[in-house]
């Protein structure tokens, strides 16, 4: 990764904004931004330097993997912060809004008084980390490969009788073992009537016979994330199974086919939104089509109705249409996506025709 490259892209972004520097607390900027893979640290960016604050646990992990100057922590990660903007004689500065806690942002301005003009910014390292390098895109493939190699062993768990948190638990040992560094989040698994709830992470329930299973799981690998669902059949599926699984695989086939670099996110959310409608089904489909993903398993893009950006080529998303009817169940198809200007790369290899166990 060229960390000095993306600081660069960061200044230009600072010199738009008038800015002298920008306070970089967000740990997956840090990591963007430096190369820091650990769990505590803050970064400053001025238009001739990047620092890295890091204290006694840090710096020797720092020394060897950090693109910037390091700064330690003598006191607390606050007072370094205002020791260094003091050594600088900075006067305006940024700050993540979405990201720099309220009693951060006090002891800056208690410290500093007036002598610092603070300029609230949003996402102005994420909007950079929406296009993808070669070598992030190659991490989030091997993070896609490695999930969907697991899951195909997985699915012979799966019949009537086994707990839920049975089936999570053996899907996240095997995905460790297999070379997951940590599951990118909580792992999934909702059947029966709980496949209708969107986030249902693994319960006690039992599995029971004539009903869906979804399972919605992701790993990272190389620090990047994986995101995918399959929707599962247990039992004999009746013609109402078969028409949502139908629909909502149509959905999403149809988005990944249609979709390309330069749309909106709102028309590309609109080719999943508008087929479900038309099967009878929009009032059941609440969430977004997809998002973004990356060092973070949710980033930007969102694709949102609500969202009017354009997506740039480069970007990597998910395309997860779903329909959810209370007290019956749900059904869910998730894929991880590349997004170009011909159209978009599937990267997730795993079959989506209704697989019944």
């Amino acid at each position: 990764m060229d960390f000095l490259a993306r600081q660069e892209r960061v200044r230009r972004a600072l010199v738009e904004q008038q800015l002298e520097a920008l306070i970089v607390t967000h740990l997956p900027n840090i990591r963007y931004l430096t190369g820091f893979t650990g769990s505590a640290g803050i970064a400053l960016l001025t238009l001739e330097a990047t620092y890295f604050i890091a204290d006694s646990r840090y710096l020797l992990q720092a020394q060897t993997e950090v693109a910037a100057r390091l700064f330690p922590v003598e006191d607390s990660y606050e007072r370094a912060v205002v020791d260094l903007l003091k050594r600088e004689r900075l006067r305006r500065v940024g700050l993540e809004a979405e990201r720099l806690n309220l009693a951060r942002y006090e002891f800056f301005t208690r410290e500093l008084g007036e002598g610092i003009e603070w300029v609230s910014t949003r996402g102005v390292i994420e909007a950079l980390r929406m296009v993808k390098e070669a070598e992030e895109q190659q991490a989030i493939r091997r993070a896609v490969e490695l999930a969907a190699q697991v899951f195909a062993k997985l699915v012979e768990e799966i019949r009537p009788g086994v707990r839920e948190r049975e089936i999570a638990a053996e899907l996240e040992y095997r995905l460790r073992r297999a070379g997951a560094e940590r599951l990118a989040f909580e792992t999934i698994v909702a059947s029966g009537e709980r496949s209708a709830l969107p986030h249902g992470v693994a319960s006690e329930k039992r599995i029971g016979y004539n009903e869906f299973v979804v399972i919605d799981f992701g790993v990272v690998v190389g620090g990047y994330c994986s995101d995918m669902t399959r929707t599962i059949y247990v039992g004999m599926p009746d013609a109402r199974a078969r028409e949502i699984y139908a629909a909502v695989l149509d959905a999403q086939l149809r988005c990944e086919q249609e979709m390309r670099a330069g749309m909106r996110a709102c028309e590309i959310d609109a080719l999943t939104r508008d087929l479900i409608a038309a099967r009878g089904y929009g009032a059941f489909y609440g969430h977004a089509t997809g998002h973004g993903i990356g060092l973070e398993v949710h980033e930007a893009p969102r694709l949102s109705r609500h969202n009017e950006a354009r997506v740039p080529a480069g970007a990597v998303v998910t395309v997860e249409p779903g329909i959810y009817l209370p007290g019956w169940g749900g059904v869910r198809i998730e894929d991880v996506v590349i997004v170009n200007e011909r159209g978009s790369e599937v990267l997730t290899p795993t079959p989506k025709d209704l697989l019944v166990v």
